[in-house]
């Protein structure tokens, strides 16, 4: 007998309803078996789960057992990431390639060795033959980074040697997988612009000296033009999202998996996959989405008074998504600043000037100033909160005139580099799969023949 859709959704709830009460545990019970939420120690700290060479994240001090709010610092193989894109502006030259090659081998390339690794990036950059249009053209996704997910899968068919776990060989993988998900995610983007749009369509060809950022605009600009200052903001944006620690939980989705011994492939999909979760990599795109209720409702926005008070109807879930949070403020580990926002926030200023969006700028400064005493206000505490980077990338986004279908497939590009580091590592040093404990609270009872059991 057909069942209908009324029937079926009708079904659907019962199931969810025995669902949800046979599968409730109390909060409490949490604190009682000493069980850490989310990987995460009572004062926030994270629980240490391994070691890396590759990237540190300071964001407070811990002094007699006490949390003490630090200005945050990241450091990429211990150099601080202030200095490496001073540097790079400094000589008005690209970084991301830079940073890449420091995550992947521990150390800073030579001028030669920069340029073989950038000749090495661009002669991956083209997809294998018949990949995009069998893999990305014919299925189309609405959403950019199930795509970039599912092709990342798809290239372990088109490997010749796929399954091969040797460094050589993971380093072979890694460096193709950088050079190539930009260009996943150009085409990708312009299919769903096709498809679900109803937009046009356009394939421009790889420029083979353009470094990362460079063929990221060149692709996505109808008519390929894109200012060197542009390309330069974007290549930034790039460096300060590369990586982040093995806590974060996209690259802790890396290492879980090549604990395994898994394909790079898989590993790399999986990450995609956690980033995608609007808890990591989507906060940007609730941050300009949060702006324009923000920009729509509030009259003046030079008005502190006026902002603060939308900023708390916000607090209080009575406006914007009603979630309570003002997207883009506050972060796991920074506490008195996030070392990315400061260089962003820096880095925007002279493009909203020159592309007449000062105004919006001045805004988000107003409430990056704002946010922490309306939260102490509403929320009754004192905790130190500032902006975090993806406060500011989104905006550095709607300046360079991406489309926010690309936001965080551009958080991928950037922490591919990352990524493959940790994989590496985790498969070079540790050694070990990961195998975390849950407590049980089912209790023991006997089987029940089906023909005794009561209907619940």
């Amino acid at each position: 007998m057909e069942i209908t859709s009324k029937e079926g959704n009708l079904e659907l709830k019962r199931l969810c309803d025995q669902f949800r009460a046979n599968n409730k545990i109390p909060p409490e019970k949490f604190e009682l078996y000493q069980v850490k939420r989310g990987l995460r120690n009572p004062d926030g700290t994270g629980v240490m789960a391994g070691l890396t060479k590759i990237c540190n994240v300071h964001g407070y001090l811990i002094a007699d057992g006490e949390r003490i709010p630090d200005v945050g610092k990241l450091t990429y193989r211990g150099i601080d990431i202030n200095d490496i894109v001073d540097a790079c502006v400094a000589e008005n030259r690209f970084g991301y390639e830079e940073v890449a090659y420091l995550l992947l081998f521990g150390e800073l390339p030579t001028k030669e060795q920069l340029n073989d690794f950038c000749k090495t990036l661009n002669s991956f950059r083209e997809l294998p033959e018949y990949f995009a249009e069998d893999m990305i053209i014919k299925a189309p996704s609405k959403n950019i980074m199930n795509k970039l997910a599912r092709s990342v899968l798809a290239l372990y068919s088109y490997d010749d040697n796929p399954d091969d776990t040797s460094l050589e060989n993971n380093m072979r993988q890694a460096i193709q997988l950088i050079a190539r998900m930009p260009t996943i995610m150009t085409y990708a983007y312009q299919v769903k612009r096709r498809h679900f749009d109803k937009k046009s369509m356009f394939f421009h060809q790889i420029n083979p000296n353009h470094s990362t950022a460079q063929s990221i605009l060149n692709a996505i600009r109808p008519d390929r033009v894109f200012t060197d200052e542009e390309a330069k903001l974007l290549d930034v944006c790039l460096m300060v999202h590369a990586e982040h620690g093995g806590g974060n939980n996209s690259t802790f989705t890396t290492r879980v998996l090549s604990s395994t011994g898994t394909d790079t492939y898989s590993a790399i999909a999986a990450a995609i996959g956690s980033l995608k979760g609007p808890r990591h990599g989507g906060a940007n795109h609730r941050v300009m989405t949060m702006m324009k209720e923000i920009m729509k409702n509030v009259h003046n926005w030079e008005d502190e008074t006026e902002l603060s008070k939308y900023l708390e109807k916000i607090l209080r879930g009575e406006a914007n998504d009603h979630s309570g949070l003002i997207y883009g403020m506050g972060h796991a580990v920074y506490t008195v600043s996030d070392p990315r926002a400061v260089i962003l926030k820096d880095t925007a200023r002279k493009m909203a000037d020159e592309k007449g969006m000062l105004d919006v700028y001045e805004l988000f400064e107003r409430i990056e100033k704002l946010s922490p005493q309306v939260f102490s206000k509403v929320k009754g505490e004192t905790k130190v909160i500032s902006a975090n980077v993806d406060f500011y990338s989104g905006l550095v986004y709607k300046m360079l005139g991406i489309p926010s279908d690309l936001y965080t497939p551009l958080f991928a590009i950037s922490r591919i580099a990352g990524w493959c580091a940790h994989r590496i590592e985790e498969m070079e040093t540790c050694k070990r799969i990961m195998r975390p404990a849950y407590r049980s609270l089912s209790k023991s009872r006997p089987y029940v023949p089906i023909n005794k059991r009561e209907q619940g």
